[in-house]
């Protein structure tokens, strides 16, 4: 069918959504075979890191893979420095781009190695999660794995030097912020002083900070939430507001923000929902919750809107409460006290001013 690359989405990571353009743009420049998508890791934290392993004898067997995070630290430690898995002091980041689980792959490669003498099939591989350090009973489950990070091996197999493996750094808050863990791991995790819980609401609110920068970009005026702003909610710091979702629909690259956002002012208490293809949005005066939603050709452009209600809030649950599961793996729950909404999904054009009143042109 013409197509040339294939990209693969691991994890429940929403923010990757932002940096798979870019990483295809840098695989095509850069004629890498697979391009894993990466960040500046911390030391110690739950994730792969990118590495160069040099090979003692044979250097085209050196290769540029993923470390997964419980066998780099017995490996540094016994490497280099031998000081394991720690921080660079200049950068306070572990020197090893931390692996987000986002690979973008030249279709040509793949196929010679899914046709090549392992068809594919990657090592088996174990990672136990145990309950203390005593390592006598696991905290969850133990599976076998198979890791798709780990095809560089079968690459080199099939590919030889040729091989052209590399990654595409990008800032955490553009790109990852995973809901890969429990809400009392993650509460256990900021209690040792970690800041990347990896929970269901720490996804969220780092989802609502980036599209508060998002909206800065383009001009909004608008609060960004910096670390020192989070606020505890069911043991897990996050922003107190505003909570902002551009739906992909509406925009995704930097491109459409500044197409589709013009000017206006957002209060901290305030919730905003934008999704709509032809939607724009200019001059808002947001305090309080709106949620504009516009279908297939719908091309709607609002100019000056002006919203005061009480908005949403957060409420955390109580312990031992029954509640659904998405709202206990949360810890809270959103209280919708009043919000103006806004659904437009017959085809034309319309205007909406500061009065909220929906006007068909065409």
């Amino acid at each position: 069918e013409g197509k040339k690359h294939v990209i693969f989405l691991q994890d429940t990571n929403a923010l990757v959504i932002n940096s798979v353009l870019p990483t295809l743009g840098v695989s095509i420049a850069k004629s890498f075979h697979m391009n894993s998508i990466c960040i500046p890791r911390l030391a110690g934290e739950a994730a792969g890191a990118i590495a160069r392993l040099e090979h003692k004898t044979d250097p085209e067997k050196s290769l540029v893979i993923n470390v997964e995070y419980n066998q780099l630290d017995p490996l540094l430690s016994s490497q280099g420095d031998c000081k394991g898995d720690v921080a660079d002091p200049t950068t306070g980041y572990s020197p090893y781009p931390g692996n987000a689980n986002n690979i973008v792959i030249e279709m040509g490669a793949y196929a010679k190695t899914l046709r090549g003498e392992d068809q594919g099939v990657v090592i088996e591989f174990v990672n136990p999660k145990y309950k203390d350090e005593t390592r006598t009973e696991f905290k969850k489950p133990t599976r076998l794995e198979c890791m798709m990070q780990d095809i560089p091996k079968l690459f080199q197999k099939e590919m030889g030097s040729e091989a052209n493996i590399g990654f595409t750094m990008f800032d955490r808050w553009f790109t990852f912020s995973p809901a890969k863990n429990s809400l009392e791991a993650g509460v256990e995790d900021v209690g040792k002083g970690g800041t990347a819980p990896g929970t269901m609401s720490s996804a969220e609110s780092d989802k609502y900070i980036q599209n508060q920068r998002k909206l800065k970009f383009a001009g909004v005026d608008i609060n960004v939430t910096e670390e020192k702003d989070l606020v505890p909610i069911a043991g897990i710091p996050v922003t107190p507001g505003p909570r902002v979702i551009l739906c992909p629909g509406f925009a995704i690259t930097q491109q459409e923000v500044v197409e589709k956002i013009e000017g206006g002012k957002i209060t901290d208490r305030s919730t905003l929902v934008l999704e709509g293809e032809d939607l724009k949005v200019k001059n808002l005066d947001l305090d309080g919750a709106l949620v504009i939603r516009t279908g297939h050709d719908c091309d709607v452009t609002v100019d000056g809107l002006v919203v005061r209600n009480s908005g949403y809030d957060l409420s955390e649950v109580p312990e031992g409460a029954d509640v659904p599961e998405e709202v206990a793996i949360r810890g809270y729950t959103m209280n919708k006290s009043e919000a103006m909404e806004i659904t437009i999904t017959e085809p034309g054009k319309y205007h909406i001013g500061a009065d909220g009143e929906v006007n068909k042109l065409e």
